[in-house]
């Protein structure tokens, strides 16, 4: 029954959203109404306010959707919707003081007399608009009114000036900073967190494991991986799009001649194109640099937008006069200040503690009022010329609003839908379709495109991802990530905007085209674009490398990167290691044999012991990756023919669970069904009931005879080539940590030595003085000798000293017995340490280095760079991990 009310939903809100109601009210008043009539028929017809819900009842499910709301602005994980103000108001800032104008005319004036080149122009400032504005329909609309009387005017087809112009001003949608990225970013990041709660809930009923490996985990995103993402793909289509009119322009040249430029490509042109090009290249590098370097958050880099927008709107808005650059000349010159004062001097206030401290603030205290200074000047300016900055504050704020809106409306929205058992229906419905994860992702990625007819991606982001962005994250046959996905969502939406007849793109153009250019010939336009949009999208899909790898590889290269032994980077490094021993094995073994030749008798005997014993786990180490290798392709040979038994046995298990929970919801319903007037309605359910444990034994039945032999089987192969790759890692580790420490204590040489004067001097300080005056000194004393490799003991004898003196009943005497057997044992690591510098270092460093990037490169703190562009690659890729489950 609640089905009905589903449809009842759907219904009411497409009454409302083609009535021209606001969809900000459309998404939760359609919901609230439909709830409010499935409670009051639920009391009427059957005296339960809750019967007619999939579970739960109203009050549950209209508080479900204001604690939704709530987390649109109380979550902190969700802050990152703070940068979607800042954007909107960096792109109509630009667009208001005319440096998008300026933009378009001088690339125009610099690709003209190339055939093609004026719809060159216009796709390379699509791009440039895009990475600056994000606006799709500000982006449109500037570029209609600017460039498409030029191109018609110099005899360029009505199909391809408006196609041209209608697919450049869409690519704002895909090319970061994106709104649409934003708000995707912060959708996939909890539908991220519901799959991977799916996926164990999956692997737990699949293999009865009561918890499932990290490997397998579902990775969430941000709107700065999303940047990252983005990039390639939106350069991609942008690359597309030239290619496509310079082949137009080479077979029908009559179609897009060049335009000469009447002036001269002088000094003077040139500098013009540098003030018009390099300032949006500028802020372009500031905000997408400083999210890839690490330097800012989106939400820092969207305030550098903002401020970068308000000094060129300041100085463009003054063109033609002497002091147009001053804010803008002033605010370079602090930038710069501002960059040598960090790199040279220690800013830290509390801190300070020489003349050259206090002049490093005072410079960069200087610096920030310089670039306060500009920053009012400019805004300053704003105001005051043309009212742009009220204007432009006005249309921030309506945007956001409109946006923010539309995010409260949907989380109520996303409520109703759950509680009328929408989401399992889709679930169903989806897992239900033959062909894997490519056919749900195909159907999803078709109703997308067909929602954008309609639908702004506000909503389609809101309402749509999700529900379905946990079904197709979940799924481990693609194992897909979660930037893949947005990015693909991203650039289907962008499509849909040029798909006539409702195509957002082309009613914007439509507007402010002349009356001589048909909307025919604009419908006409587009369509080679959604062609080259469609294959983008599937070159996207087939190649994910192009989203991830990016975001990967800032990851593994930034400061806070994974370090090797992170689990999920294993399969990787597994991986570059089978490349790396396959190439350097002769020589490792050839350095154990010149290592062996070390005399290492100067050591202590346990220490010599673990060393010299290490050398044979290097042989044994290899043997192991080899053997491991060997059991991942006896596993790839054993999946052909166990992959269709596999997927056969799975979706009947499915199937059975899915009648399992239908089973539960059907004990719920004859439970309430107590009153005798429901006795039909119970007898209804009970003969269901029956009908479902026939069918769950049918299924039963069904499962083949063989898949229990051939599962464990198969199990057992994967269950192999786990253990040998702990055994492998193990025994590297045994090989590489013993010389790896012996050559830490050796480097410290000098370190240790330093500490020996503080060492003796130490029981002296503790005779003359009060026993809770020399627990601190004896605590950093301990920390130093704790820092250097190998000084454990003395490290614990000071620390015994210590507690000596802070005992309930304080003994000099004890402390000073603890004190001379660091100062013995230090004596005794002095004279070895010494002797073993002279004679091992050397050797033993040249064989570390050796092992270090192979057989010790999980005892690294982080990857080189060679290995994190190798792991970054390799990790790009979706790796099909079904068979685990």
């Amino acid at each position: 029954m609640e089905l009905y009310f589903l449809a009842l939903l759907m219904l009411l809100m497409a009454i409302a959203l083609g009535s021209g109601y606001p969809v900000a009210f459309a998404l939760p008043g359609s919901s609230i109404v439909t709830i409010l009539i499935a409670a009051i028929a639920g009391y009427i017809f059957v005296g339960d306010t809750d019967v007619f819900f999939a579970q739960g009842g109203p009050s549950q499910w209209l508080s479900a959707g204001v604690t939704n709301l709530r987390g649109v602005y109380w979550e902190p994980e969700r802050d990152t919707l703070i940068a979607i103000p800042l954007f909107i108001f960096m792109g109509i800032m630009l667009q208001r003081s005319k440096i998008a104008e300026d933009l378009l005319i001088t690339m125009a004036q610099l690709f003209g007399p190339i055939p093609g080149g004026l719809g060159i122009s216009v796709v390379f400032v699509g791009a440039l608009l895009a990475a600056t504005t994000g606006i799709v329909g500000a982006t449109v609309v500037a570029m209609g009114l600017i460039s498409l009387p030029a191109m018609l005017r110099n005899n360029y087809s009505q199909q391809l000036a408006t196609g041209t112009i209608a697919a450049s001003g869409t690519l704002g949608q895909i090319i970061p900073p994106s709104i649409v990225l934003i708000i995707l970013a912060d959708q996939l990041t909890s539908a991220a967190d519901q799959a991977g709660t799916a996926r164990k809930a999956l692997f737990k009923d699949s293999t009865g494991e009561l918890t499932m490996p990290s490997i397998f985990d579902v990775g969430s995103t941000s709107a700065g991986e999303m940047f990252l993402g983005a990039i390639i793909p939106g350069l991609v289509l942008v690359g597309l799009y030239m290619l496509y009119i310079l082949i137009f322009a080479a077979l029908r040249p009559k179609s897009a001649p060049p335009v000469h430029y009447d002036g001269r490509y002088d000094a003077k042109f040139m500098l013009k194109v540098f003030l018009s090009l390099f300032p949006p290249l500028i802020l372009i590098f500031l905000v997408l640099g400083s999210i890839i370097a690490g330097v800012a958050t989106v939400n820092q880099a969207g305030a550098i937008g903002a401020a970068g927008a308000l000094i060129m709107g300041g100085y463009r808005l003054r063109d033609g006069h002497k002091d147009a650059y001053y804010p803008a000349i002033i605010a370079i010159i602090s930038l710069v200040g501002l960059a040598f004062v960090l790199s040279t001097f220690n800013t830290n206030i509390k801190n300070i503690k020489t003349s050259s401290d206090v002049l490093g603030v005072t410079l960069a205290i200087a610096c920030v009022v310089g670039l306060i200074i500009a920053l009012v000047w400019s805004g300053w300016r704003s105001f005051k010329i043309e009212d742009t900055l009220k204007g432009v504050m006005i249309e921030t704020a309506k945007t956001t609003s409109l946006v923010f809106i539309i995010l409260l409306g949907a989380a109520i929205l996303t409520a109703a839908f759950r509680a009328f058992g929408g989401e399992h229906l889709v679930k169903e419905f989806l897992e239900g379709l033959g062909g894997g994860f490519w056919t749900k992702f195909i159907i999803v990625m078709a109703v997308i495109f067909v929602l954008g007819f309609f639908l702004d991606f506000i909503e389609i982001a809101v309402v749509v991802v999700p529900i379905v962005a946990p079904i197709l994250l979940a799924d481990p046959e693609a194992n897909v990530t979660a930037v893949w996905l947005g990015v693909m969502i991203g650039l289907n939406i962008q499509t849909s905007f040029l798909t006539p007849p409702f195509g957002f793109a082309l009613f914007y153009l439509r507007g402010v085209a002349d009356s001589t250019v048909k909307t025919l010939s604009i419908y006409k336009g587009v369509i080679p674009f959604i062609c080259i949009q469609l294959l983008a999208l599937v070159i996207v899909g087939m190649s994910p490398q192009l989203v991830n790898y990016l975001p990967n590889r800032v990851a593994l290269l930034s400061e806070t990167a994974p370090p090797p032994r992170n689990p999920r980077l294993a399969y990787c490094v597994e991986q570059y290691l089978g490349e790396e021993l396959g190439e350097s094995r002769g020589e490792l073994i050839s350095a154990v044999d010149k290592v062996r030749q070390l005399d290492f008798s100067v050591l202590p005997d346990r220490l010599s012991k673990s060393v010299t014993g290490s050398f044979d786990n290097v042989s044994k180490a290899i043997a192991l990756l080899d053997q491991g290798q060997t059991a991942r392709t006896d596993i790839d040979t054993a999946s052909a023919d166990y992959r269709p038994l596999h997927k056969q046995v799975r979706a009947i298990e499915q199937d059975i669970r899915d009648i399992d929970e239908r089973l539960e919801e059907l004990e719920v319903l004859i439970e309430r069904a107590r009153d005798p007037s429901q006795a039909a309605q119970k007898e209804r359910y009970e003969s269901r009931v029956a009908t479902l444990q026939t069918d769950r034994e049918a299924l039963t039945a069904s499962i083949p005879a063989e898949w229990e032999q051939v599962y464990s089987e198969f199990d057992k192969l994967i269950d192999n080539q786990t253990n040998l790759n702990r055994e492998f890692f193990q025994t590297a580790e045994k090989a590489y940590a013993p010389p790896a420490s012996l050559l830490a204590s050796l480097n410290a040489y000098d370190d240790f030595t330093a500490l020996g004067p503080e060492l003796e001097g130490i029981g002296q300080q503790v005779m003359d003085n009060e026993p809770e005056d020399m627990t601190e000194p004896l605590n950093e004393l301990s920390k130093k000798f704790g820092e250097i490799e190998g000084a454990d003991d003395i490290k614990s004898d000071l620390s015994k000293a210590r507690r000596a003196l802070r005992s309930r009943t304080p003994s000099k005497e004890n402390a000073l017995a603890e004190i001379d057997k660091a100062i013995a044992e230090y004596q005794t690591q002095l004279v070895w340490r010494g002797e073993a510098n002279n004679t091992l270092k050397d050797g033993v460093e040249e064989y570390v280095t050796l092992l270090s990037p192979t057989i010790g490169i999980r005892q690294q703190r982080r990857l080189t760079r060679e290995q994190a562009l190798y792991v970054a690659a390799c990790t790009s890729d979706h790796r099909d991990i079904s068979l685990n489950f």
